[in-house]
């Protein structure tokens, strides 16, 4: 379906775009096999370059086509915009000409755009990300976990996009911040462990007070991800698979608990159980859970959690795109929600996925939360 829509993107740009430039028959067509070529360069690179998730690639190989990606995208959202606004003045002037909708400063204004927009967006979605802050004030939360600082790093994807020294740099920009304690809600790889054999090591030099914890996301599963978690485990990163651990400070507790993901279900793998991993817990003890999609929030809710920290969105990834990433997450795709009597956040990511590594107007983040305990508590 995804190479079909993107097929058909491409025609669309065609006919409505490259048809009307005034250029000779053959330029025409040579432009028309690119944009074929790059509306389909996943099906192409999966097939002879490694994976859909994965496509082994030099990094300017992969920029390049997520940039020409990018701008197919965004020029096919303009073209739509202006044919919509076209066949409104068509039918408001009484059947005037259009002639400006073929005009070459629109046209060559349109390209220009369109291209400036998609480098920018992957020279955004490249870059390291910048700290975000957040208070949590959580009523249940006992004065001595007050101030309690917990990192949360999200859809990662280590790539060949996304490599060793773009992971050292976020992992020291993590420690930096002398975390209580650092979490990664899923998404951390694209490739086998063989693959990225180089890139994930700086896993290994997350520090924090508590410990590092880890659940997986979809893309664990889309690549070995039984072959992954002996790795995870010498990475020291402990995966929470639908379970739950206590950490304990001056004799007062916080839960940690982490669920798997629903694509699990695909692959035999154990699927998602909010229940299990709350098994036991306390009702008076204050719950951060840990789930890749925010989607199940109002099932986390009901089961106790008191804070939900998700990735998985990309935020969106770009302005207007967003609002379908929201209609796709139950309505959450970027920021704090107040969900019942919990407390969902959803992360914007640090990475993202290489097939589509565009940011605009939606920053990537590495999060920090800083938990309030009720003054009265």
């Amino acid at each position: 379906m995804f190479h079909l829509v993107t097929g058909l993107t491409a025609l669309y740009v065609i006919w409505s775009y490259v048809r009307l430039l005034s250029w000779p028959r053959r330029p025409k067509s040579l432009l028309s096999l690119v944009v074929l070529l790059v509306a389909e360069h996943h099906l192409i690179t999966r097939t002879f370059f490694g994976t859909m998730a994965s496509p082994e690639l030099p990094f300017i190989v992969i920029a390049l086509l997520g940039c020409a990606f990018g701008a197919l995208i965004i020029l096919a959202c303009m073209l739509l915009v202006r044919d919509i606004v076209g066949v409104l003045w068509y039918l408001g002037s009484r059947f005037r000409s259009q002639a400006w909708v073929a005009s070459p400063t629109l046209l060559y204004g349109m390209g220009v755009v369109a291209l400036t927009l998609a480098a920018v967006g992957v020279w955004n979605a490249v870059r390291v990300p910048a700290v975000k802050t957040v208070e949590l004030h959580v009523p249940k939360l006992a004065q001595e976990f007050d101030g309690f600082t917990v990192v949360q790093l999200t859809d990662l994807h280590a790539s060949r996009l996304l490599q060793r020294p773009w992971m050292q740099a976020v992992v020291d920009k993590t420690n930096a911040l002398n975390p209580d304690l650092t979490v990664l809600t899923g998404d951390m790889i694209d490739g086998s462990p063989a693959a990225r054999a180089n890139d994930v090591p700086p896993l290994g030099d997350l520090q924090a007070t508590y410990g590092v914890y880890a659940i997986p996301g979809n893309h664990e599963y889309y690549v070995d991800y039984v072959d992954w978690l002996p790795v995870f485990d010498e990475l020291g990163l402990r995966l929470l698979f639908n379970e739950h651990v206590v950490i304990e400070k001056n004799n007062q507790r916080l839960i940690l608990a982490g669920i798997t993901d629903a694509t699990a279900a695909s692959f035999g793998q154990l699927v998602p159980d909010v229940q299990a991993a709350l098994q036991g817990v306390d009702k008076a003890d204050p719950v951060l859970l840990l789930s890749h999609r925010p989607t199940e929030a109002k099932t986390s809710a009901a089961a106790g959690a008191d804070i939900q920290l998700s990735g998985h969105t990309h935020g969106g990834q770009m302005l207007g795109l967003h609002w379908l990433v929201k209609r796709a997450n139950d309505g959450y795709v970027s920021g704090l929600y107040q969900v019942d009597d919990m407390q969902l956040y959803v992360s914007n990511g640090a990475g993202l996925w290489n097939g589509f590594p565009l940011r605009l107007g939606r920053p990537s983040e590495i999060t920090q939360f800083i938990l309030r305990a009720s003054p009265a508590h």
